[in-house]
């Protein structure tokens, strides 16, 4: 197996893993088997491991010296909290990327928003939740401030299972992206208090739709 092809291989094992945690599929306390992740993958223990270190770097499985890997305790307060800090987070991004962003990067804005409309209606999850990083990361690096960027960068990469799982509540993807049209529309119209107010609505709705899809397991 290539380096590349043994990349992807872990990817999607991370993917499959963290939504499989987030939604309570695999629960808090599981132990996870190298052995057994790779037999049900096909793939070989590197790609494994790999997946494995990227979600405990995001909190979501501890690794225990000589004991393995399990799922982390993650309660519905501890995910709620991690919503509540990203929406302030994300709101500073917006407000600063609303006074800085030049013309260019707010067409640019704009044109990824289009371009989504079609992923919505194909009810392609993947590919929206592709567009979506790419979307709030247009507005970090909006905010010409690489330091404020690369934390919120860092938060959203700890925080990227969660957001992506509330995506496939019924319905949330059509709201998400009509949220996403109200910040843009705060954005062209240069009111950054308005779109760090609508930033922090579509963080709370983020939020309860993940509440909602945990419910929905237990």
């Amino acid at each position: 197996m290539t380096d590349t092809s043994a990349l992807l291989l872990s990817e999607r094992i991370r993917i499959a893993l963290a939504d499989e945690i987030t939604t309570g599929a695999l629960a808090s306390g599981v132990a996870l088997d190298e052995q057994q992740i790779g037999d049900r993958f096909g793939a070989s223990r590197t790609p494994v491991r790999e997946a494995l270190r990227q979600l405990a770097s995001s909190g979501l499985i501890e690794m225990r010296p000589r004991r393995g890997a399990i799922v982390a305790a993650m309660t519905p307060d501890t995910i709620a909290d991690m919503f509540e800090m990203s929406a302030e987070m994300e709101a500073l991004c917006i407000r600063l990327a609303t006074y800085r962003m030049t013309p260019i990067e707010r067409s640019a804005l704009r044109r990824l928003h289009e371009a989504s409309e079609a992923m919505v209606a194909a009810g392609d999850i993947d590919a929206y939740d592709t567009f979506n990083l790419r979307f709030h990361q247009a507005i970090y690096e909006g905010t010409h401030n690489r330091f404020i960027a690369a934390q919120a960068v860092a938060l959203r990469e700890r925080m990227a299972a969660f957001r992506r799982t509330q995506l496939r509540e019924s319905g949330r993807p059509v709201k998400s992206r009509a949220e996403h049209g109200q910040l843009l529309d705060a954005i062209m119209r240069g009111d950054g208090e308005e779109a760090a107010k609508a930033m922090r609505a579509h963080m709370f709705n983020a939020s309860s739709a993940m509440e909602r899809m945990i419910q929905s397991q237990s």
